[in-house]
């Protein structure tokens, strides 16, 4: 039954994107409120189906700790699921993200649309520089919330990567909060596996650090928070559901 369950869900998950890019293709060339509505249609959409095929839903924690303003979210990586869910916890998310995202035909192009901060990774210090330049911009125009993975990639539950030095760069330049948040999400759905498992994913916001650390102190206590509250949650779902060995 999970097999079929999980074969239904990756079924519908690519036809439903291929008729929502294809319907809304159009909305490229329309404001970027209409693609941020697409874009939080969609989330909400596979949110909804993974609950409907898989019986796995979510939970999210602690938005008492999201202040006013601009702030920049610092997310645990472990699960495409992380990519998706942004959207609907919070309004108008700013992703920091690999500019060879933006190729993809109409994917890409709503990525485009949606005034993502587009990162080339080869480019070295020049990388840095753009990144805090396009976060400076949209912080000016308005929007609050630059969502950036510290650990670059998606990592197993249990596993640590060392983390990147553009979050640290963008708390310097910015001078605005940094959110940490911890999450549980690669327990029920995985990176590289197809199973995906039914239960709820935690996602939980965590207290701000304001602005103003030292960078070694601020990366150390951005990491402690971050790796700590997700092995907490991690030991919480693994109580509660019944989840595979090794998990």
């Amino acid at each position: 039954m999970l097999v079929l369950r999980s074969l239904l869900f990756q079924f519908l998950f690519y036809s439903l994107t291929f008729v929502i890019c294809v319907t809304a293709s159009p909305g490229v060339f329309l404001t970027r409120k209409f693609a941020t509505k697409v874009e939080s249609f969609w989330a909400r959409a596979m949110l909804g189906l993974l609950k409907v095929t898989v019986g796995l839903d979510f939970e999210v924690r602690g938005r008492e700790h999201i202040p006013g303003g601009p702030m920049i979210l610092a997310s645990k990586h472990q699960s495409a699921w992380d990519t998706i869910v942004f959207a609907v916890a919070l309004r108008d998310p700013v992703y920091v993200l690999k500019k060879q995202l933006l190729h993809i035909p109409v994917y890409g192009w709503y990525l485009y649309k949606l005034d993502m901060i587009a990162v080339d990774r080869s480019a070295g210090i020049s990388s840095m520089k753009s990144m805090i330049r396009q976060a400076r911009r949209v912080i000016n125009e308005g929007r609050q919330h630059i969502v950036i993975f510290p650990e670059g990639s998606r990592v197993a539950p249990g596993e640590r990567e060392p983390y990147q030095p553009g979050v640290a760069g963008l708390y310097g330049m910015l001078d605005v909060p940094v959110v940490p948040v911890a999450l549980n999400s690669g327990l029920f759905w995985a990176r590289r596996k197809f199973l995906k498992y039914p239960g709820t994913i935690t996602l939980e916001f965590l207290p701000a650090i304001a602005p103003g650390m030292e960078r070694e102190a601020f990366m150390a206590e951005l990491e402690e928070r971050i790796e700590t509250a997700s092995a907490r949650l991690m030991a919480e779902a693994r109580a509660r559901f019944d989840l595979p060995d090794g998990s």
